[in-house]
């Protein structure tokens, strides 16, 4: 295969390009989306490569990123090298990531990686992350228009999805038609129906939301349209109902496919015509509340009214999941470190090793699970504890070689000429605690910086269990028993780098660098 490469200066992929948007049916821009940074004012800002094969390179000092609003500025940190990586697009949109030969950690979704790596097109659809010295992480993903300044309250993200679901809120807003929300639970369907109703000339009024799912079946008909008095048993003074309360404002209706089957047709008539009758009634009232709907099921199977989801198809909006955004995983976490419940904990006091395992994690349970589990680590770190991904979801993070079918090819590129070989990697098979021997966990710590976690993380343990394995390894030093001056020489031979001592010393990272800072030897 042939890899043509195209030479792009810094201005071919600034945001003030002459391209306004992507043609469609186009190849997708390349987006490299800063998706943490040590100064929090710079998660979110992009840098946005053409819809051309050729090569990006990432260092210290270039490219610029930015937000459209804002001041173009390169990654900067110093924990970066100022070697570059080399991030080439191929004619088919695979993605090779070339490290240079230098002490940063670079990792790709979790796992650090020394060789060229490739990716599919597959894996940037589903956002590859890119690590950069355990301090600055960079989303790899497709764009399909450029970045937009087009705030919705709430709706936050800077990818495609936030960007094109932020102008169809802002376009559902301009008018009354039904709007179908359709995404899984925890996507954030209910702020889209906030954002809507807000941007619309209803915003005066308070917006009605309803649970579908939550209605009693005898009575959800007098909850939604009312009753007058002595309609049924135990009706002693008439009510409004839903519809009624929602006169000239918006009725949110959540979890329609929980609607109770009896009052299917009436919500259909009220679609149609306008119209409803409250239980007991001699008269129809009309409505003039403007519907939006909202569902994380499939409402094509023959429980519900086919005829009342022709009419909820009028205006139908699909809210990705946050597995599909996970360019915009850093600026939801700054955002939910805004509430007052998390307000004690500042966004660079979390652990890098933490921020890694939220960016690679699948998230089941969308943007609310996101937010259950960073309240959980708030409070873990107030109580001084060290709060690992693994002690709140289920399921393991996602990693370049088991990520939902997608698979990692080795990639050999010489001076990224035309010959290009490839081989799948064969996936060693993780042993049971009781069967890893002493070199396991040295290969595992050698293969990670010595850093605990991420040595875990590659042998499928726990943080505690690889404590336990550590502390009976009798190849392992506790840093505390190794003399100050064997400390000092091995601090030099490695030009201070503490992942190379530690190496030398046999001794994990975290604990070497705490204890040179005891003895005065780092900052």
């Amino acid at each position: 295969m042939d890899i043509k490469l195209t030479t792009m200066t810094n201005f071919d992929y600034t945001l003030t390009s002459p391209l306004s948007a992507v043609e469609k049916n186009s190849r997708p821009l390349l987006g490299l989306t800063i998706a943490w940074h040590p100064d929090p004012a710079r998660v979110g800002e992009q840098f946005i490569g053409t819809t051309d094969a050729g090569l990006i390179e990432v260092s210290r000092f270039i490219p610029s990123f930015k937000t459209p609003t804002g001041e173009a500025l390169p990654l900067g940190h110093s924990g970066i090298s100022r070697d570059p990586i080399r991030i080439v697009r191929d004619l088919s949109d695979g993605i090779t990531i070339c490290p240079p030969n230098i002490r940063m950690v670079v990792e790709i979704n979790g796992e650090e990686v020394k060789a060229p790596t490739f990716l599919s097109a597959a894996q940037i659809e589903a956002g590859t992350i890119l690590g950069l010295g355990r301090a600055v992480y960079i989303c790899l993903h497709w764009m399909r228009c450029l970045p937009k300044d087009n705030p919705v309250d709430g709706f936050i993200g800077v990818g495609s999805h936030a960007i094109q679901t932020r102008d169809l809120i802002r376009l559902a807003s301009g008018n009354d038609h039904v709007v179908l929300l359709l995404g899984e639970t925890g996507t954030g369907k209910e702020v889209a129906a906030q954002g809507i109703h807000k941007l619309s000339k209803r915003a005066g009024l308070k917006m009605i939301s309803v649970n579908m799912a939550a209605l009693n079946e005898s009575l959800a008909a007098a909850d939604l349209f009312g009753a007058t008095r002595g309609a049924y048993t135990g009706a002693q003074s008439s009510r409004d109902g839903f519809f009624g309360e929602a006169q000239n404002s918006t009725l949110f209706l959540d979890e329609i496919g929980n609607t109770p089957a009896v009052v299917q047709p009436m919500l259909l008539r009220v679609l149609e015509s306008g119209e409803y009758r409250p239980l007991g009634a001699s008269r129809d009232a009309r409505s003039t509340a403007r519907l939006i709907t909202a569902t994380d099921q499939d409402l094509y199977d023959e429980s519900f009214n086919h005829a009342l989801l022709r009419r909820l198809e009028s205006f139908i909006i699909r809210i990705a999941p946050l597995r599909a955004r996970r360019e915009d995983i850093g600026l939801l976490i700054l955002n939910m470190l805004k509430d007052k419940t998390n307000a004690a904990i500042e966004p660079s006091k979390l652990p890098a090793s933490l921020i890694s395992e939220i960016l690679n994690y699948e998230w089941p349970g969308n943007i609310r699970q996101l937010h259950h589990v960073l309240s959980r680590a708030a409070l873990s770190m107030q109580m001084g504890e060290q709060p690992k991904l693994a002690d709140y979801v289920e399921r393991p993070k996602m990693t370049v070689t088991d990520s939902a079918a997608l698979r990692q090819i080795r990639t050999t590129v010489k001076d990224f000429d035309a010959t290009v070989t490839t081989r799948a990697p064969g996936q060693p098979e993780r042993k049971k605690l009781k069967d890893l021997t002493e070199q396991d966990v040295i290969d595992a710590m050698e293969q990670h910086g010595w850093t605990i976690q991420y040595a875990a993380d590659a042998l499928g343990i726990s943080r505690p269990s690889m404590y336990k394995l550590i502390e009976n390894n009798s190849q392992i030093r506790r840093v505390e028993q190794i003399p100050p001056e064997e400390i000092r020489t091995q601090l030099n031979a490695t030009d201070a780098s503490i992942e190379q001592c530690a190496s030398r010393l046999k001794t994990p990272s975290e604990a070497l660098r705490r204890h040179l800072k005891g003895l005065g030897l780092i900052a």
